[in-house]
């Protein structure tokens, strides 16, 4: 025979320094066993809806992909983990519709990040809304603790290392997730500097079992609302940091400031020009055995892979195939500024390398495997903290090359170098900062604005596309979306 009281949720406010959380009271179930009346809690509600959680991070009317996964459960019974997992990827707009389709009983996680095609390579990054740390607090002397009383000493430990209040803590069922949310998306040209500050979040979260190899853009994170059957917990919303009525976001370049022990200013600083003889290369052992070291020059290395890949796109490849010549080192350079600038580790090359190959031509798989082999080895070189010593620097086990290499590889024409970032020669490179120092009048720099802008309206209406407008006009395609606005 069940007795059930009549259960509460009460709803109070807790103060964190700022911060304001709302966390709900436990409720309670007494069940009669013989003379005794024993408390079993019930599974508390979430503060946030799992379609509400999503959206804070994915927005509908955004253009490009999300991706969820979900296991599906094994025919054999009490068989685990489930023996299948289903990936899908579906397009922004569609985002409540999905959501609300979702088997909440089944195992499910969902992509932090959104991507310009249907899958969640790194390669295919579009935008990052949040910072995220996936803290595996079982696996700490925390672990023992229910979620709330670990919730409360998961706050006092950021406040005494310094981190920001997330703006939102979430039960996973067996750990915690942290998020911080982003007032604006940051592009995919910011990689290198969010790989960053989630490297120093992993680092500072550590005593709480924050996970070094669930930080990267392309990760999935279970889903609010859904069960872990692992542990037979739903996951739920805990905590919620409001402000102004909404919950709290942070301005990416505060967050940035506030926990990389480095400013981009003192970086400037520290360049200087090379001083030192020339010496012989000197492989020195790194004795590192786990996690991906970043390098110095991680937003160059990103930023000549844009350059690459924007090469391709101007030439026609990704239309029309790469031509033979170019295909392999079109896909080792790609590649190998890719592990260079500390976006994805070792273990995932392969899958990075076949999306980039189903860029520009799906049909040359004995080049992948040759150039894989020689740069997977130098990859977990590069992971394992070894450097190379030449002239009094070091460098990473990667290929770090000059611009007139990379110029002189891909035939770079002075048309093509117009629409490039870092890959252009000295005389290109002064010539934009000479532009960039020249003083305009204002009212002249106006005018031209105003003309561009009645020009590319009318070519719209003439029913080009943004990329021909852009072309035409001789301006970045967001500042094209911004004068048709």
């Amino acid at each position: 025979m069940l007795w059930r009281a009549k259960g509460y949720e009460a709803q109070y406010r807790v103060r964190w320094g700022s911060a304001l959380s709302i966390v709900a009271a436990p409720r309670f179930a007494f069940k009669r066993e013989g003379r005794f009346m024993q408390p079993h809690p019930e599974p508390l509600p979430s503060l946030l809806a799992r379609l509400d959680e999503a959206e804070l991070y994915h927005r509908a009317e955004d253009r490009g992909f999300f991706t969820l996964l979900w296991a599906e459960p094994d025919a054999a019974p009490g068989h685990r983990p489930p023996a299948l997992k289903i990936q899908r990827a579906y397009r922004l707009d569609v985002l409540p519709q999905i959501i609300a389709a979702l088997d909440p009983e089944r195992d499910t996680w969902i992509s932090q990040a959104e991507f310009h095609k249907p899958n969640r390579r790194i390669v295919h990054l579009l935008r990052l809304g949040l910072c995220f740390v996936d803290l595996d607090t079982y696996k700490t002397p925390h672990g023992e603790n229910r979620p709330e009383t670990l919730l409360g000493r998961f706050l006092g430990h950021c406040g005494d290392e310094d981190v920001p209040l997330p703006s939102l803590v979430i039960y996973s069922g067996r750990g915690l997730q942290a998020k911080w949310l982003l007032e604006r998306p940051l592009p995919r040209a910011a990689l290198p500097r969010w790989n960053a500050v989630q490297k120093e979040l992993v680092a500072r979260l550590e005593p709480f079992g924050a996970d070094p190899g669930a930080r990267d853009a392309s990760r999935v994170l279970r889903l609010v609302d859904t069960v872990n059957t692992r542990s037979g917990e739903r996951v739920r919303v805990l905590w919620v940091q409001r402000h102004a009525e909404d919950v709290r976001r942070y301005p990416f370049e505060w967050l940035a400031e506030t926990l990389l022990p480095v400013s981009r200013e003192a970086l400037q600083l520290k360049r200087q020009p090379p001083t030192a003889p020339r010496t012989p290369l000197k492989v020195l052992p790194g004795g590192k055995t786990g996690n991906l070291r970043v390098f110095s020059g991680r937003q160059l290395a990103w930023d000549r892979l844009e350059d690459l890949r924007k090469l391709a796109q101007r030439r026609g490849w990704t239309e029309h195939g790469i031509p033979h010549g170019y295909r392999s080192k079109y896909l080792h350079w790609c590649l190998n500024f890719l592990l260079l600038s500390g976006a994805v580790p070792a273990n995932q090359l392969y899958l990075e390398a076949q999306a980039l190959v189903r860029e520009v031509c799906p049909d040359f798989d004995k080049d992948v495997r040759s150039v894989l082999s020689t740069l997977y080895r130098k990859a977990k070189a590069y992971e394992a903290g070894e450097r190379i010593e030449f002239n009094g620097k070091t460098y990473p086990p990667l290929y770090t090359p000059r611009n007139r290499t990379l110029l002189a590889l891909f035939d770079v024409q002075d048309y093509e170098m117009k629409a490039l970032k870092t890959i252009i020669t000295p005389e290109e490179a002064a010539k934009r900062d000479r532009g960039r120092h020249r003083k305009v009048d204002r009212a002249a720099y106006l005018e031209t604005a105003e003309q561009r802008q009645a020009y590319a309206r009318l070519l719209r209406a003439k029913g080009l596309s943004i990329r021909d407008i852009s072309a035409e006009i001789g301006v970045s395609k967001r500042q094209v979306w911004r004068y048709l606005r």
